[in-house]
C-alpha cells in the first residue's frame, strides 16, 4: 500500500453501502484529512478533504463499525451480550434520577467515578449551544456538569471525532457513547495503546437507532415551533420517560415520548442501525437502558413512573464501579434475572433475531456488509420465526433495490 492514498477505500465502501454510523473515528485518526459533516436528511458523515495516509487507512479499516464490529468477549447471551452483573436501579440522588432519561443510573455512576478518582473527566454528548436541537461532544469535569447534561439525545452525534485530542490530554476519562462508538473504541485500542491507558471506563446504553435531524424537524413542525426560536431542546427526561420539550422565548411546547419517538424519530433511523448486531453496548464496561414495565399485552408501557434503569456490568471494571457505587449510595439496585430483560426490552430482542436475515440480503444486491463475528448473530437468528425472518430478508432486498433502506 502506498504511504498516501487519494481517499480512504474503507470510508468509500462504507458510505456506498449506507453502513456509516457517524461515530467520527475516521476523522479523528486521519490527521485532518477527513472531517464530519451533517448531510441530508441530517446524519453525520465523513467527507475526505485531503489525501489519507496508509497508516490512517489501516486504523480506519480495523476500527470503523461500518466495516467491522467488535466481538463480545467471553460468554455472552445471544441478545444481551456479556452479563457479569444484571440489575435494575436508579441514581441514589433524587434530582439526578429525575433529570436522567430513565433512572439516572448512568449519571449516578459517572458522578461516583468522578468523585472517587476513577476518572478525572467524562467525554460525552450534550446539546449544541449553537443549536440545542443538535449535539456536541463535551467534556464534563464536575458532578454539576454531568447532571446538567443528562438525558438522551436522539439525533446524530460523533463523539469519536474528538478522541485523538482527548487521548493526547492524558489522564483518565470515561467515555459515554453509542454501542457502535464503543465498538470502534475497543477496536482502536488494539492498535493505539493510549486507549487502554487513558480510558478506564466505557459506558454505553441500549440504542434504538440514530434518527436523522429531519426527525427533530418533524417534531417541531407538529408542535408549531419555528426551529430558529428554540433556546433549549430535551428529547426526554425530567421524569420517566419524560416529555420531549422545546423551549422558546414564548414558553414550552411538549410532546409525549410515545409520540416523539414512535410517531417521528423512529421513522428516521439510519440503515446501519437496522442491521446492528450489537445495539446493547456489549463491549462497554457498563451498559444501561430503560427497565420498562410491561402492559397487559406484554409491551412496554410509557406511562409516567419513577425512573428505573436496567444496568448491566459487562467487565471486571464495570462490576467494580457498580459495586462501589452501590456501597456508597450513588446508585441503588435490585438484582435481576437475565430472563426478565426481554420483558423490558422486547424490541431489542426482536431486532437481534432478525439481523442475520437483513444482513443476508446485502450480498444478494451486491452491497457491502460489515464483518460481525463473535456476536451471537446466528444463535439469535435461530430464535426468529421463519416467516418473519423471510419477510425481513425480502423487505431488505426490495428496499435496497428501491434505494429506501432508511425506511426498513
Amino acid at each position: 500500500m502506498p504511504d498516501v492514498l487519494d481517499t480512504s477505500p474503507t470510508v468509500s465502501r462504507v458510505l456506498k453501502g449506507e453502513l456509516c454510523s457517524g461515530c467520527g473515528l475516521c476523522a479523528a485518526v486521519s490527521d485532518g484529512a477527513i472531517e464530519m459533516q451533517s448531510t441530508p436528511p441530517g446524519y453525520n458523515r465523513p467527507v475526505v478533504r485531503a489525501p489519507v495516509s496508509s497508516a490512517a487507512e489501516a486504523l480506519i479499516a480495523q476500527s470503523c463499525p461500518g466495516a467491522v464490529v467488535a466481538s463480545w468477549p467471553g460468554e455472552a447471551h445471544p441478545y444481551w451480550g456479556p452479563l457479569r452483573r444484571t440489575a435494575t436501579g436508579a441514581a441514589g440522588d433524587e434530582h439526578t434520577r429525575f433529570e436522567g432519561s430513565s433512572g439516572g443510573a448512568i449519571s449516578g455512576l459517572l458522578v461516583h467515578a468522578l468523585e472517587t478518582g476513577v476518572v478525572d473527566r467524562v467525554l460525552h454528548i450534550a446539546p449544541d449551544p449553537r443549536d440545542p436541537t443538535r449535539n456536541a461532544t463535551v467534556v464534563s469535569r464536575s458532578a454539576a456538569e454531568i447532571i446538567a447534561r443528562a438525558g438522551s439525545r436522539y439525533t446524530a452525534s460523533s463523539p469519536l471525532a474528538e478522541i485523538s485530542a482527548a487521548l493526547a490530554e492524558g489522564g483518565r476519562m470515561a467515555v459515554v457513547c453509542k454501542p457502535c462508538d464503543a465498538s470502534a473504541l475497543r477496536r482502536l485500542a488494539a492498535r493505539d495503546e493510549r486507549v487502554g491507558r487513558h480510558v478506564p471506563l466505557i459506558v454505553s446504553f441500549f440504542c434504538g437507532g440514530i434518527p436523522s435531524h429531519a426527525g427533530v424537524g418533524r417534531i417541531l413542525a407538529a408542535m408549531g415551533v419555528e426551529p430558529a426560536a428554540v433556546t433549549d431542546f430535551r428529547f426526554r427526561g425530567r421524569g420517566w420517560p419524560g416529555d420531549c420539550v422545546a423551549t422558546t422565548p414564548a414558553g414550552e411546547a411538549r410532546m409525549s415520548y410515545a409520540q416523539s419517538w414512535g410517531g417521528h424519530l423512529s421513522r428516521e433511523v439510519q440503515f446501519r442501525c437496522k442491521i446492528c448486531p450489537d445495539a446493547v453496548g456489549g463491549v462497554a464496561d457498563i451498559a444501561c437502558a430503560d427497565a420498562w414495565y410491561g402492559d397487559d399485552d406484554g409491551y412496554p408501557s410509557f406511562d409516567e413512573e419513577e425512573g428505573r434503569s436496567l444496568i448491566i456490568a459487562r467487565t471486571e471494571a464495570g462490576a467494580a464501579l457498580l459495586d462501589a457505587a452501590v456501597a456508597a449510595g450513588a446508585v441503588s439496585v435490585d438484582a435481576l434475572d437475565p430472563g426478565e430483560i426481554e420483558k423490558m426490552q422486547p424490541s431489542q430482542a426482536r431486532r437481534k433475531r432478525l439481523i442475520l436475515a437483513r444482513v443476508a440480503a446485502l450480498p444478494l444486491t451486491l452491497q457491502p456488509r460489515p464483518r460481525m463475528s463473535g456476536l451471537k448473530v446466528l444463535a439469535a437468528a435461530r430464535l426468529a420465526p421463519p416467516m418473519e425472518a423471510l419477510r425481513n430478508l425480502v423487505g431488505t432486498v426490495r428496499r435496497t433495490l428501491q434505494g429506501r433502506r432508511s425506511r426498513l
